[in-house]
């Protein structure tokens, strides 16, 4: 199996995303110092709006205050202006719990809003307000974390799921030696990305014969917070002494898991590795305690996410297998079995290459 070691480098487009995700970032920020429950935040003040030449698009993410998020919704706004919306919003919980994103789904539906692009923290629980909001006339583009594909149109998918679970797999079996017990640090237990992942790794773990000598001796989920995360991470190394790696498929806990072991005894003797921001993960690798990990480019799930809500807002695509639709700067996209939209291949980023890249 290959893996791109060589896509989304600098350049005029990434640059051109990277400046909007700051901006999505700051206002993301400021909005998180104004509540404790969610936020709305948006490039146009106007909602609502499906008559031809005055679509509206909302980003309903699994968090805000989220780096991968910010970075995932600076190519959505970009997208969402290259497509030709009228108004962008965004909008969301700041914790990613099951039902908090329900709030936000009912009150785009109030709001006339065209497309809905949600990442989703629990495929059901957002199943009602989904079915209500497509009733209204809605279009419902899942991307990052699918719903029940009853619930939505179109998930533009990171990657092959399986193909992210077995490089992470691979990843951390080369640095253990091919041997040894690991834990999976994950996000919320409901995720549904994070649950197909480490469901391809176990059958991964429990198949192939490369791997017989390893043992995954346990599942923890950080939330996606950064102070949870950090004191799981901190749980394993006290529960499981003989531990030689951790597999942290979520951004924030490999994040918070390098912190930790960074400072700790068990720097450069407990394996990390997982999905990760190059920006975030740079000082780990630098400093000897994360060897290699993954991600693919989170701007062009927003990206194409935006141009698959106009073409299914504009009725040139229906959501079914084989409608293709034109996603701007990353070309023509294709809708494959179970209206499900490949985005890119994962990249593997290490010491000789993470400082070709700035997300």
């Amino acid at each position: 199996m290959e893996f791109i070691r060589n896509h989304t480098r600098k350049g005029a487009a990434a640059r051109r995303l990277a400046s909007v995700t700051a901006v999505v970032a700051a206002v993301a920020l400021l909005a998180g110092c104004a509540s404790d429950t969610g936020t709305n935040t948006g490039t146009d003040s106007g909602a609502g709006g499906g008559t031809d030449g005055d679509l509206s698009i909302t980003f309903i993410p699994k968090q805000l205050n989220n780096p991968y998020t910010d970075v995932v919704l600076g190519g959505g706004e970009s997208g969402s202006e290259e497509a030709g919306f009228a108004a962008t919003e965004v909008v969301g919980p700041l914790e990613a719990s099951a039902s908090s994103q329900v709030s936000f789904i009912n009150a785009e539906t109030q709001a006339g809003t065209s497309v809905i692009v949600i990442a989703a923290n629990d495929p059901d629980a957002v199943g009602p307000a989904l079915e209500e909001a497509r009733a209204g006339g809605a279009k419902i583009v899942a991307f990052d974390s699918d719903t029940n594909p009853k619930y939505r149109d179109v998930f533009i998918s990171q990657v092959v799921a399986k193909d992210v679970a077995l490089i992470q797999v691979e990843v951390i079996a080369e640095q253990i030696g091919g041997s040894g017990e690991i834990a999976i640090l994950s996000a919320t237990a409901n995720a549904t990305n994070q649950n197909e992942w480490i469901k391809f790794m176990e059958e991964e773990l429990a198949s192939n014969p490369a791997y017989k000598d390893i043992t995954l001796v346990a599942k923890v989920y950080g939330d996606d917070d950064d102070t949870k995360s950090f004191q799981e991470a901190q749980g394993l190394m006290q529960a499981y002494p003989n531990l030689k790696g951790i597999i942290s498929p979520t951004t924030v806990g490999i994040a918070a898991t390098g912190r930790y072991l960074s400072t700790s005894e068990y720097k450069g003797k407990v394996a990390l590795t997982g999905l990760g921001l190059p920006n975030e993960m740079r000082p780990f690798v630098k400093d000897g305690t994360v060897t290699a990990f993954a991600l693919w480019d989170p701007a062009q799930l927003g990206y194409v996410a935006a141009f698959a809500g106009k073409a299914l807002a504009d009725g040139t695509i229906t959501g079914a297998e084989g409608d293709t639709f034109d996603a701007g700067e990353l070309g023509e996209r294709e809708v494959g079995a179970d209206g499900i939209v490949i985005v890119g291949p994962p990249t593997v980023f290490d010491a000789a290459n993470i400082d070709e890249y700035d997300f």
